[in-house]
């Protein structure tokens, strides 16, 4: 069992899609979100979209690292995570713009004082004022802030986002065809419209991340960030504290930071960079994944099922796509500083964490350079991360460190 697994969480999330399974799935099956009719509108032409997410456990860092160094605006950072887990999602079915959000903020007051809330709160219209430079207006809406410390030990911050769009301007992942090319987007480095540095590890994995890398110094003085129910061995079991200085030698051109900024970098959103491309563009986009839960493994769930007669169905017979991704980005320190802490196996790492890329744009040969020239010029890391081919059955081979993974 994978120490992912000890801890009681999943990255491919088996028995929530169990549970889920008979639910409508909306208009576009293969859909990076569901997608239903105009309910609210009642205009066949188009569809609304709502959709929840949140920053996980990554608040409990934030709040180790708020109480170990007194800055209370890392709990920024954790707004614009909850933010960009629902907005990058939402991009991947091409919405870009005129969006509503609402927040969700459950504490215990006991740990959680007014402060924590002010800078949640701030730090949300904050990324929303941001964003509105780019042409991407989302709509704050207010939301619950609820009291439960009999049901949280700290914090957990989440939202949803709802928009009504144009049903024929939908990315529904039907036109991923044998033959595209992936375009990556880094999600390591500093964006245009970044403040600093951005380790790239987004709000997936944090488990993992923060149990493998930080020491049982933590375990011993802030009971309240982890499940006492756990086995000792799967606690805390890394080396450093939060405050350890690190030397990007690899990503940062030799800058210099902490353990604890780089596992709370911001997770960066991709809509100032889609937004043009969605626009002017929209027929070059056969697809876009979101390199979230599941990591690099998370293309398998949304690439269509083609049958011999070129039509497209739900079952799981006559799938004959498979991805290769044989040139990923070298994976940023971070990554490193987990993998060597916890020990994890390469398989395990692209399964749980997007190791760098974490929005995959997948389009024709030819199409290619416009989207990598459009991330550049925003100062994001961009490049063919691989292709799709026909194949007999659906399958993801990568290339890492020179060992080819099969999922």
């Amino acid at each position: 069992m994978s120490l992912y697994a000890k801890r009681g969480v999943s990255a491919q999330k088996e028995e929530v899609h169990a549970a889920v399974q008979h639910l409508d799935q909306g208009l576009f099956p293969y859909a990076f979100c569901k997608v239903y009719p105009d309910y609210l509108g009642g205009d066949d032409a188009f569809v609304n979209i709502m959709h929840a997410d949140g920053a996980g456990t990554k608040s409990i860092l934030a709040y180790l690292y708020w109480k170990e160094t007194g800055d209370a605006s890392v709990w920024k950072g954790i707004a614009q995570d909850a933010i960009v887990m629902n907005l990058d999602d939402l991009l991947c079915v091409g919405i870009y713009d005129h969006i509503v959000f609402n927040s969700t903020i459950d504490r215990n007051k006991h740990l959680i004082p007014g402060e924590v809330l002010q800078q949640i709160i701030s730090g949300s219209q904050e990324l929303f004022d941001t964003l509105q430079q780019y042409g991407v207006n989302i709509h704050y809406l207010g939301g619950e802030t609820a009291d439960v410390g009999d049901v949280v030990r700290s914090v957990a911050v989440n939202g949803t986002m709802t928009c009504r769009w144009p049903k024929n301007k939908i990315i529904s992942n039907e036109k991923i065809k044998a033959g595209d090319v992936i375009v990556g987007l880094a999600s390591y480095g500093q964006a245009r419209y970044e403040t600093e540095y951005n380790s790239g590890i987004g709000s997936n994995g944090l488990t993992s991340a923060r149990h493998d890398v930080l020491s049982k110094y933590y375990a011993q003085e802030f009971k309240q960030s982890f499940d006492t129910n756990l086995p000792d061995d799967v606690v805390y079991i890394g080396k450093h504290r939060l405050t350890d200085t690190v030397t990007l030698s690899q990503t940062g051109n030799g800058q210099q930071t902490t353990i604890g900024k780089l596992l709370l970098s911001p997770t960066r959103t991709f809509a100032p960079v889609l937004k043009p491309l969605l626009e002017e563009h929209y027929d070059k986009i056969h697809g876009l994944i979101h390199c979230s839960g599941g990591g690099q493994t998370k293309c398998m769930k949304y690439l269509p099922v083609h049958v011999s007669d070129g039509s497209k169905t739900s079952g799981a017979s006559g799938n004959n796509l498979r991805v290769i991704k044989d040139n990923l980005f070298a994976a940023p320190e971070i990554f490193s500083i987990i993998q060597q802490n916890s020990g994890s196996n390469n398989k395990e790492m692209y399964e749980v964490f997007n190791m760098g890329c974490r929005m995959e744009i997948y389009c024709s040969e030819k199409d290619a350079p416009l989207m990598i020239d459009a991330a550049k010029s925003l100062g994001i890391g961009a490049q063919v991360i691989g292709r799709v081919e026909a194949a007999a059955k659906k399958e993801l081979l990568l290339q890492a460190n020179g060992e080819t993974i099969r999922y």
